[in-house]
């Protein structure tokens, strides 16, 4: 039986960095790289007619940031999954990527075969994929916010909310906090109710749609 290939689109404003990221997925065997692009219009075009499942898409593409390219491809080809490739200081992008373009992930141009093969295979299979460092900005301007009192998680709270980041999950917390069970539950259910979120990644688009980074 044939195995099906993740279709791969690279849009990057540098082609050093598209080489970079072919050389990294040379030899995976479930991933197929079929379009690769320097321009946003030339990318535009060339998806009409090669189909793919995911585009790593640069938010800095020339003549079109990454928010604006991100609606188009959702308006043009909705069942395409984008995963935003990011340079250090570029969150305002990845803000509105991520708040009005519903991308499923963002990853630093500067990743390794690591976490860019686990980035996209998560999305191939419907998850979302955050960089550490997205998450840990997140999580700074939280704690900014908060100490200005704008925002309203309480400090064990917030403790929780970190764990969860690290996809911890409720037993591993508690032994983490030195807490029951019962008492991360409710901090859990306090967290997603006081952002009307249910995970993690619904907090982050919270966060960025509230203008908390």
């Amino acid at each position: 039986m044939k195995q099906y290939k993740t279709r791969l689109a690279i849009a990057d404003e540098c082609q050093i960095i598209i080489d970079g990221f072919l050389s990294l997925l040379q030899g995976h065997q479930s991933l197929d790289v079929v379009i690769t692009s320097t321009c946003a219009l030339e990318l535009l075009n060339q998806l009409a007619s090669n189909p793919v499942d995911i585009l790593l898409a640069d938010v800095m593409m020339p003549g079109m940031y990454g928010d604006v390219l991100a609606r188009k491809v959702n308006a043009l080809y909705p069942n395409i999954r984008i995963l935003a490739l990011s340079m250090h200081g570029q969150d305002m992008i990845v803000n509105k990527m991520i708040a009005d373009a519903n991308i499923y992930g963002c990853l630093l141009k500067n990743a390794g075969k690591p976490e860019l093969i686990a980035a996209i295979e998560k999305v191939a299979a419907g998850d979302r994929h955050f960089s550490d460092y997205l998450l840990l900005q997140v999580q700074n301007r939280i704690h900014l916010k908060r100490r200005n009192g704008s925002f309203h998680l309480t400090d064990r709270e917030m403790e929780v909310l970190r764990l969860i980041e690290k996809e911890y999950n409720n037993k591993q917390i508690a032994e983490s906090l030195f807490i029951s069970e019962r008492t991360v539950e409710t901090h859990r259910k306090n967290i997603f109710r006081k952002t009307n979120t249910n995970n993690v990644i619904g907090l982050i688009k919270y966060v960025y749609q509230h203008k908390l980074v």
